[in-house]
């Protein structure tokens, strides 16, 4: 297979993936080193195409079908567990956590999580890699964007949030 002919295999796996797709995933699939594979997702990124890297692969960008909206939290690290359970279990997937920066501005990491297992795998892979969550840098202040299926799901994950006293509100 040539490099071109791979690329667009690439594109097309991702397209028809619901979850992230690793590097690795990839290179198995497609019989080429997931190095190949990095640097075949850099060219196509450079070409344009909108494909996204999150802590369990690559993803294309969720379309707008579905309540998109954002919600400001403020917790301390120990609370990003529960947080992320109120968001999943309400039935909303959390597509990335936004962090004002004083020096930098805005700092966002894609999450796309919509289940407890991925919020378990999520927040496992943070203690065995003693990572600490963005929100660190603000004193816990910081955004999810949401997407649900609709405006009954969005308020459900909103009151959760606000039983749990972490939902910053105007």
């Amino acid at each position: 297979m040539h490099a071109k002919e791979r690329r667009e295999a690439i594109l097309s796996r991702l397209e028809q993936a619901c979850d992230p797709v690793s590097a690795t995933a990839l290179a198995g699939a497609l019989s080429v080193s997931r190095q190949v594979i990095v640097g075949d997702i850099a060219l196509l990124r450079a070409s344009g195409a909108p494909i996204a890297a999150t802590p369990r692969g690559y993803i294309l960008p969720a379309g707008t079908a579905g309540n998109r909206f954002t919600v400001a939290c403020n917790h301390s690290v120990e609370g990003m567990e529960a947080e992320l359970h109120a968001i999943v279990d309400q039935g909303g997937t959390v597509l990335d956590v936004i962090v004002e920066h004083p020096i930098y501005g805005q700092l966002t990491a894609p999450l796309r999580m919509s289940s407890r297992y991925e919020v378990g795998q999520f927040v496992e892979r943070c203690r065995e890699e003693a990572a600490t969550p963005l929100s660190l840098l603000t004193d816990g202040v910081h955004l999810h964007t949401v997407v649900c299926q609709d405006e009954a799901c969005r308020q459900r994950i909103k009151d959760a949030l606000r039983e749990q006293g972490i939902l910053l509100e105007g």
